[in-house]
């Protein structure tokens, strides 16, 4: 009996493991489709017990995971990162919008590899990798997937070739050519990054991230719903996170539906997805949805905005192409995308700064001013608990730190 299979989302194709899966350029052989999730043989009845336990990281729930064996994983201690609530936000929703709810901060900024939220993936990957004799990958990042892979790739001996966009902090390229991994910096934007990326994939035959629908994505990080259950007893009312893919999302939502047989009270949270106001496509997308009453195929229609002028590079995803995938979800959680200012980025850092002692990088506050935009459109009731998922700390962005 296999442990997991991937199931095609499109035609529900059996695409068998991995070794298959890369073999067929990470697609489906019934219909081509790149869309694939794992499905399991797995006790459900048994995260109970998981719950009761103090891990170290995410791989508490290897048996919900497309590893085989144990003896394959890489880890740097990540995913099973604390929930911290703040109450200073409490006290400015109570006192300036009175509004009594719980503020809890799920802190990525101390995943042990990197210190993002992408390490999880990473570490997922790279076992992945490992455990089906991969030796070489390509990526498109803004960069943190690229900072992330880098590491554990490196801790594999897995060689990664890492494109990416001209706005990419030089932060970032230090630390991923310290891994003694390969950078290109393409002079263009993120979606040029990727269009070399692929180029490089087809000429050289180098398996490539398959994006934010990717299987090794969405399995580690749906282990967040395991962490919230395991923190909070609960699934939180509310979920804010900064959004420029949209894996969080999608993952979030394979976890509810994967585990929601077993446990039916866990269901998917209120998702107010947030975006600065320069670079802000699917805030747009979703504005002219809701303004027309979500006509059909409303998903479909997004702008495109080249070249973005914001100045947080993680979030400068001009092309949303996730947008399709993720408003559906965003909609049937009665939730929303919401808008925030980029000029107001180092005033809130600055504050979480002198509340908590804590350097976050500016896709984290973003998520951050993104609560009290939520609370000044009313998108926050009276004794909901939010979950503020920030993405990372402010290590690679010293430009921004040195603003704090």
């Amino acid at each position: 009996m296999m442990k997991y299979r991937l199931i095609c989302k499109q035609c529900g194709t059996d695409n068998r493991q991995f070794p298959q899966w890369f073999a067929q350029n990470q697609q489906c052989y019934g219909c081509g489709s790149k869309h694939a999730e794992a499905v399991y043989e797995a006790d459900y009845s048994k995260l109970t017990a998981l719950y009761q336990e103090n891990p170290d990281s995410f791989w508490l729930y290897f048996d919900y995971l497309p590893v085989e064996n144990r003896e394959n994983i890489i880890s740097c201690h990540e995913g099973a990162i604390p929930i911290e609530e703040w109450d200073f936000f409490e006290k400015i929703a109570m006192e300036q919008y009175g509004i009594n709810c719980k503020a809890m901060v799920y802190r990525n900024d101390k995943n042990g590899g990197t210190n993002t939220f992408k390490d999880v993936a990473a570490s997922l990957a790279a076992t992945v990798f490992k455990e089906n004799g991969v030796s070489e990958f390509c990526v498109a990042s803004t960069g943190n997937t690229a900072t992330a892979y880098s590491k554990y790739l490196a801790l594999e001996g897995v060689k990664i070739t890492v494109f990416v966009p001209k706005d990419i902090t030089e932060d970032s390229i230090n630390e991923i050519r310290s891994f003694g991994q390969n950078v290109v910096p393409v002079d263009g934007n993120y979606a040029d990054a990727k269009k070399m990326a692929m180029e490089f994939h087809e000429k050289s035959k180098v398996l490539i991230s398959a994006g934010n629908i990717d299987p090794i994505r969405v399995e580690a990080k749906k282990t967040m719903v395991f962490e919230f259950m395991r923190q909070l007893g609960k699934m939180p009312d509310v979920y804010i996170q900064a959004v420029s893919g949209g894996t969080g999302p999608i993952a979030i939502d394979k976890g509810v539906r994967e585990i929601n047989p077993t446990f039916p009270d866990v269901v998917l949270p209120r998702m107010l997805l947030i975006q600065q106001d320069l670079c802000d496509p699917m805030v747009q997308a979703w504005e002219n949805a809701v303004a027309n009453n979500f006509p059909k195929g409303y998903e479909k229609e997004y702008p495109v905005i080249d070249n973005p002028p914001t100045e947080v590079s993680i979030l400068s995803t001009g092309n949303p192409g996730m947008y399709p995938v993720i408003a559906p979800i965003v909609k049937k959680t009665g939730g929303t995308f919401l808008r925030v200012k980029e000029t107001d980025l180092v005033n809130m850092a600055k504050r979480v700064y002198q509340e908590r002692k804590v350097y976050l990088g500016p896709a984290s506050i973003v998520c951050l001013l993104g609560f009290f935009e939520a609370l000044e459109k009313r998108q926050i009731k009276d004794g909901e608990t939010v979950l503020i998922n920030v993405g990372e700390g402010a290590d690679r962005a010293m430009k921004f730190k040195a603003k704090i």
